[in-house]
């Protein structure tokens, strides 16, 4: 259901009915829920989960609270019949990639920051 939900809100991020904050929101969440890489490690105990349990299901209610409900419907119906088998994988590298170009960004702002400071 809850996987159902994600791709539910990725088609509903693509939908010109949706305002344009809406869908970066939409899209942030959904990229974060199916990414491979958690804000904290699953691997620490207690506070590993706490992004699958609270962060994930917070953030999915926050957009579906901001999509309208027949949107929505339409987009339920098309994850419903979406294929996921061989796209698995290049979803998985497309997200791999944007994590790892957002941290080259941040790396990239903060040696601009340091040599900036001396």
């Amino acid at each position: 259901m809850l996987k159902r939900e994600v791709h539910a809100i990725y088609f509903a991020a693509q939908s010109p009915r949706v305002p344009w904050y809406t869908k970066c929101l939409a899209m942030a969440v959904a990229g974060y829920a199916l990414s491979p890489i958690d804000l904290i490690p699953d691997f620490i105990p207690i506070l590993g989960y706490v992004d699958d349990l609270i962060i994930v299901p917070l953030g999915i209610w926050l957009v579906l609270s901001l999509i309208p409900e027949d949107v929505m419907t339409a987009c339920r119906a098309r994850a419903d019949q979406a294929v996921t088998g061989p796209h698995g994988k290049t979803a998985a590298i497309a997200i791999i990639a944007i994590w790892i170009l957002g941290a080259a960004v941040l790396v990239w702002i903060a040696l601009v920051y340091w040599r900036g400071t001396n």
